[in-house]
């Protein structure tokens, strides 16, 4: 969301859960210029972090409630029907309502709480403004909102849109739960660092910077990730040697197949 555009929203803005992705949304907003009275925060064990808030205009669970603008859905998609009756009181059928819920889908979002649903999947890098988030829309979500909706997510990154809901379990499977993968790669290529004769400091060292330091050059870099991995790969050499490994029958490609069909398939059954 550019600065004009969050000065210039005027409606509530209901946030449902401020734990660490709904906190980071909310960080993301206030720093864009989003006039911290417009917010409110429904959070029943808030952070020292979101209390603060409440001395710059933010209002932490009052105990009036009306029809607001957009209702962000925040919490934990276990405990969503049991929060939902009482969030229902902030929405109205214009009132945008945005779920970053995972398995959640629109229908049941409709059920519970009503007005006109995005469900959206960021991921954890938003912390850092470095997230992706992938959006479905309802039918009823007019184009004002969808464009509203598209400024709030991108104060956290980078936002894509698809027509098809039943994309979302694998986006979940692919960017939400993608970041654990990342992490595990630089938890194991320290390990293998150390089984090598690394001391573990400068195995833990060399592995998480080489991982954020080849993400950071994927990022920048136009060319595509099989010609960078090319790039640093000579005939005959060490990362030739190790990539015949990862590349093998048993390698990189099957494992995260498979990984990525599990987490898919756990999304397909949180959402019944």
């Amino acid at each position: 969301m550019t600065r004009s555009e969050l000065q210039n929203t005027t409606g509530t803005i209901v946030l449902a859960g401020a734990g660490k992705m709904g906190g980071a949304m909310l960080t993301g907003w206030l720093a864009g210029g989003l006039d911290p009275a417009r917010v409110v925060v429904i959070e029943p064990m808030p952070s020292a972090e979101i209390t603060a808030l409440a001395a710059r205009g933010v209002r932490l669970n009052p105990a009036d409630a009306a029809p607001a603008e957009v209702v962000i859905l925040a919490v934990k998609p276990q405990m969503f029907r049991e929060a939902g009756p009482a969030l229902k009181r902030w929405v109205d059928d214009g009132t945008l309502v945005l779920s970053i819920m995972a398995g959640t889908t629109i229908a049941s979002l409709q059920d519970v709480v009503g007005g006109a649903v995005v469900r959206a999947m960021p991921n954890t890098p938003a912390a850092i403004g470095r997230g992706i988030t992938v959006a479905v829309p309802a039918a009823n979500v007019s184009a004002a909102q969808r464009t509203l909706t598209d400024a709030l997510l991108r104060a956290t990154g980078a936002v894509e849109w698809v027509d098809d809901e039943a994309l979302m379990d694998a986006v979940t499977a692919v960017s939400g739960s993608g970041p654990a993968y990342v992490f595990l790669l630089a938890e194991e290529l320290a390990r293998a660092g150390i089984a090598a004769g690394l001391p573990e400091a400068l195995a833990t060292k060399l592995a998480r910077h080489t991982v954020s330091g080849a993400g950071e050059l994927l990022r920048l870099s136009e060319q595509p990730s099989a010609i960078l991995r090319q790039n640093v790969t000579s005939p005959g050499g060490t990362t030739a040697a190790a990539l015949s490994v990862l590349m093998g029958t048993d390698g990189f490609q099957p494992l995260l197949e498979r990984a990525v069909a599990a987490a898919t398939a756990r999304s397909k059954e949180l959402a019944k």
